[in-house]
């Protein structure tokens, strides 16, 4: 054993809400010295493999550290650093079209990192909902053993000092499940945080590939075909032009009167001699003579 592991053995062992666990009774360790795990006597529990990582030693006392809060810290914290790198990279191509090419590279390597850390996300919101299922049978152990005592107590079967011990380590119980479940509440909001953000920032940057492919492949200009479409006639156009044949631009305004008699003259009419009254009366004067 190395000096490291003396200094820790026979201490006693609490988590981090200051909750007895037992004592340290030995350590494992790996071919170069350093130490593994711990074995901690936990009296009718048995002996428990507690990993190193998961403990701090202190001068008088070795602190436990939950699992899935060590998971979650590393998670949440791998995570900002993620989103902060591709921000900074999105950065970096907005500022500078020559860069588009080689931030490809490493876009896909960020990317492929939050591939990763969302199954390792789903697999630590599997633990902690395990973790408040078995924090809320401890509250519930915890209420009916206080209530008990009291039921105890106004039947006279204990005395009001047993009483109050055990109400007193019953509110230790039921303020250490309270406060680790606020723990875990917090730690899924913040889980919940970096999913938005992870989405906000995969939605609105630009895609970092498209980019470079513009940037490297940039395509010939389309010629524009303009169509060129005829101009309405005007009248002066009308009246001028020859007449309007089948099939031909789209019929102007209709001509006026002197128009159509100028290009269709109307027939000659035949003249009949206007005979005066006079002249009438005379001539019946004149056969009534001869007969």
């Amino acid at each position: 054993m190395t000096n490291d592991d003396i200094k820790i053995i026979d201490k006693n062992v609490k988590d981090m809400y200051g909750t007895f666990m037992g004592k340290v009774i030995g350590t494992i360790t790996d071919i170069d010295g350093s130490i593994q795990s711990i074995g901690v006597d936990c009296g009718s529990q048995g002996l428990q493999q507690i990993q190193f990582e998961q403990i701090v030693v202190q001068n008088d006392v070795v602190i436990f550290i939950p699992k899935w809060r060590l998971d979650s810290q590393r998670l949440i914290r791998e995570k900002q650093l993620t989103l902060r790198r591709l921000k900074a990279l999105f950065d970096i191509v907005s500022e500078n079209d020559d860069m588009k090419a080689d931030a490809e590279i490493i876009h896909e390597k960020y990317k492929s990192k939050l591939v990763t850390l969302d199954e390792t996300e789903s697999e630590i919101k599997v633990k902690l909902e395990e973790r408040l299922t078995e924090l809320e049978e401890q509250m519930k152990s915890a209420k009916m053993l206080l209530f008990d005592a009291k039921v105890q107590s106004k039947s006279n079967e204990i005395s009001d000092t047993t009483f109050d011990t055990v109400k007193s380590c019953t509110n230790e119980v039921i303020e250490r499940v309270t406060h680790e479940t606020a723990e875990i509440a917090n730690v899924k909001s913040r889980i919940a945080d970096l999913e938005l953000e992870v989405q906000e920032i995969t939605t609105s940057q630009p895609n970092i590939q498209e980019s470079a492919i513009s940037y490297l492949e940039t395509p010939e200009p389309e010629k524009v075909v303009q169509a060129i479409l005829p101009e309405a006639p005007t009248e002066s156009t009308v009246q001028s032009s020859e007449p309007i044949k089948v099939g031909t631009l789209p019929i102007s305004e209709s001509p006026t009167k002197s128009e159509v008699s100028a290009e269709f003259p109307e027939p000659p009419q035949q003249v009949i001699p206007e005979t005066s009254k006079e002249d009438n009366d005379n001539d019946w004067l004149a056969r009534m003579e001869v007969q």
